[in-house]
């Protein structure tokens, strides 16, 4: 029996802010959820606080899209009927994949064990945003969200079909985002610009449904990133930005960045003993 070695963890890069929305947004919730409200899609909503959220999965599963078309990856998987994905088929392929090596990989003899580098957390709405919403002098159609009526038109007869989408308004915010980028080896940092990169991608592009109609624009602000390693015990965070930064800025400073997260995990520190 083949032993397998377990990927040493040299440390973490956290990636936070907030994500506003530019444009109003539509996450699909599920199948069951469709007619609460009379509305024939409803948004994905925290069943405790019964607010939308923003599910880690659609973040994550936009930003991995995203690159895998601006990295031109073969769409080699389906993953159901009319849905496929870029998968490596083998080590060879997977060293040389940035997509694979930061979103992760199905579970393969071809390649040896390699864990997700990136976790997503779920996003709730701010506080402000939930005052603001919950003001009765603010008419939403339904808690915190606007219902947008739609038609399709049929190009013969000319008949219009409405139907309704419920959306979370524009200027909401969404606060606290997460990005948890896990470091295995020197590697993961040099391509850590790719994951800023996949950010870029999703605020010019859209998040959930209706894109093309003008739905789903998003920008992420407010960005603080920090570090932590974990050679020698699980240590404490260090910040890499003072203040609160623009996605605009990190990406113009992504050299720096990096150079500071391999510092921070691999230069040799000085031994105090040794004088």
């Amino acid at each position: 029996m083949t032993e397998q070695t377990v990927a040493p963890l040299y440390g973490r890069v956290f990636i936070k802010g907030n994500i506003r929305v530019v444009t109003g947004l539509h996450i699909g919730a599920a199948a069951s959820a469709l007619n609460i409200g009379g509305v024939d899609n409803a948004v994905v909503r925290d069943p405790l606080t019964n607010q939308p959220y923003l599910p880690g999965s659609s973040l994550r599963g936009k930003m991995r899209s995203l690159s895998e078309k601006a990295q031109q990856k073969p769409q080699n998987w389906p993953l159901q009927k009319g849905v496929r994905i870029h998968v490596c088929r083998d080590e060879a392929e997977y060293r040389e994949c940035d997509v694979c090596r930061i979103f992760g990989i199905l579970p393969s003899d071809k390649i040896p064990f390699s864990p997700t580098r990136l976790v997503m957390r779920d996003v709730f709405l701010s506080s402000d945003t939930v005052k603001d919403l919950d003001d009765p002098r603010i008419k939403t159609d339904m808690p915190y969200t606007e219902v947008k009526w739609e038609a399709a038109i049929d190009r013969v007869t000319s008949a219009a079909v409405p139907r309704q989408m419920e959306r979370v308004p524009a200027d909401s915010r969404f606060d606290g985002f997460e990005m948890v980028y896990s470091i295995y080896d020197q590697g993961d940092v040099d391509v850590l610009w790719r994951l800023i990169e996949g950010m870029l991608l999703l605020e010019d592009d859209y998040l959930g449904g209706m894109g093309s109609r003008g739905s789903g624009k998003i920008a992420f602000e407010a960005i603080e990133i920090a570090c932590r390693g974990a050679q020698g015990g699980y240590g404490d965070k260090a910040s890499w930005n003072d203040a609160p930064a623009t996605l605009d800025k990190v990406w113009q400073d992504r050299d720096e960045l990096i150079a500071w997260v391999r510092d921070q995990l691999f230069a040799e520190k000085d031994d105090p003993e040794k004088g």
